[in-house]
């Protein structure tokens, strides 16, 4: 018995000096390609890496913390002298912190092999992406950029763990963090886009702006695009693809809504939903077929997505679920999917949220969500042709039409089909 548990001690022991040498050996082939030659070459090379791990596996397998401390002070001390000789060539500290970290990684391994390994890797990976991070940080990125990714990390790292996660009374019953988490979707998507827009560049046209912006308002985007095609007829082609790829958005989205808000109720919406987002994109991808000769649009840098849309979406979502609750307590279900078709002319998808709200919460049941849900869809679509021919005329609008009655046909088929 002993034995057995002094040779599954061994292969454990084993494999955490194998992983820590696989993990210096790593970090210490990028490092080798960097340190140069001569007498001003930097600091650790593919052997001093491999070193330095085995030194942390051995340490740890003392099991002595004072040594581990005191081989974490000397490491720490090689870097200082390295950096202190190289001082007046813009040396930089990365080397003396990855050899740190090394170190550190020798001392995980012999618990933690697999968890070791893999952040050897990481290591190494942005130990080489040195370039490209660089380029990205200060060539690419924007300032207005920076400050809205920090504005995401904040809402989705800080504020949404500390969101209430129950029904507040004075918020008409509503979840603050069911608002707030449909907030960070909502900034998060439009972040998605915008990168997709700054990657793509203008090889697929508006398309991918339509695409993109449609996660902030297709009924906008729709708009906008129109009257870009009436000011300039040449490209109304590829501003009618924008504004079936802004739909694109819309019915993702709603998607994305509903699994957020209402699991339950998308097994019931599925069939509608899905059908739906397949007539979309393939109509989506005939108006990008047809606009391939045409000159697209070149992006530029901007916001990557609007914070003043996403509160305006949670501050309509619960004035919307007041009134859906007010209807559907005093006059029933018919009524409170009059309300979501009504509020869907607007937003569409804080209509069906609020809809969505009451079958979480079980004031109406999880199948009476389908026929609001589609109600405020079918509002929402009749406002995106308003906007349409109201923009672009008579022309972008009717073919904006086909695509988007097309669309609705399919979203109601399912339902249908029960009758």
């Amino acid at each position: 018995m002993d034995s057995a548990a002094t040779m599954i001690i061994s292969e454990a022991t084993l494999l955490g000096f194998a992983a820590a040498l696989g993990s210096g050996l790593l970090i210490g082939i990028e490092r080798e390609r960097r340190k140069g030659t001569g007498p001003k070459r930097a600091l650790g090379g593919v052997r001093t890496f491999a070193l330095t791990a085995l030194a942390g596996a051995v340490a740890k397998g003392l099991a002595e913390p004072r040594l581990i401390a005191a081989g974490a002070l000397l490491i720490g001390a090689l870097a200082v002298v390295a950096y202190w000789r190289r001082r007046g060539s813009d040396p930089g500290v990365t080397t003396g912190v990855a050899l740190l970290l090394t170190y550190l990684l020798g001392v995980m391994a012999i618990d933690q092999p697999i968890a070791a390994a893999g952040s050897a890797v990481v290591v190494t990976i942005l130990l080489a992406g040195r370039r490209p991070l660089h380029q990205f940080s200060v060539a690419v990125l924007s300032e207005s950029e920076l400050r809205d990714g920090l504005t995401l990390a904040a809402a989705a790292l800080i504020l949404l763990p500390l969101t209430p996660d129950r029904s507040v009374p004075w918020l008409v019953g509503a979840n603050p963090r069911r608002l707030w988490s449909l907030v960070v979707l909502f900034i998060a998507l439009q972040a998605t886009g915008y990168v997709a827009l700054r990657a793509v560049g203008a090889r697929i046209g508006l398309a991918v702006s339509g695409l993109a912006a449609g996660f902030v308002s297709s009924t906008s985007t729709i708009a906008a695009l129109g009257a870009r095609a009436r000011q300039e007829p040449a490209m109304r082609t590829a501003c009618v693809a924008g504004a079936m790829f802004s739909s694109v958005a819309t019915v993702v989205l709603l998607m994305l809504v509903v699994l957020a808000v209402c699991p339950g109720a998308f097994s019931s919406l599925a069939p509608s939903l899905g059908l739906a987002l397949l007539v979309i994109v393939a109509a989506a991808f005939f108006g990008l077929w047809r606009q391939r000769n045409e000159v697209p649009a070149e992006p530029t840098k901007g916001r990557a997505f609007n914070l003043l849309y996403a509160l305006g979406f949670a501050a309509s979502l619960t004035g919307i679920t007041a009134g859906v609750t007010f209807a559907s307590r005093y006059f029933g279900v018919t009524a409170a999917g009059l309300t979501a078709a009504v509020a869907g002319a607007f937003d569409v998808h804080a209509a069906s949220a609020s809809t969505l709200s009451l079958a979480a919460s079980g004031a109406i049941p999880v199948a009476d969500a389908r026929l609001p849900v589609l109600a405020a869809f079918t509002a929402n679509t009749g406002s995106k042709l308003v906007a349409a021919y109201v923009a672009g005329g008579r022309q972008y609008g009717t073919r904006v039409a086909l695509g988007l009655l097309a669309t609705l046909a399919a979203a109601w088929m399912p339902l249908l089909w029960v009758f």
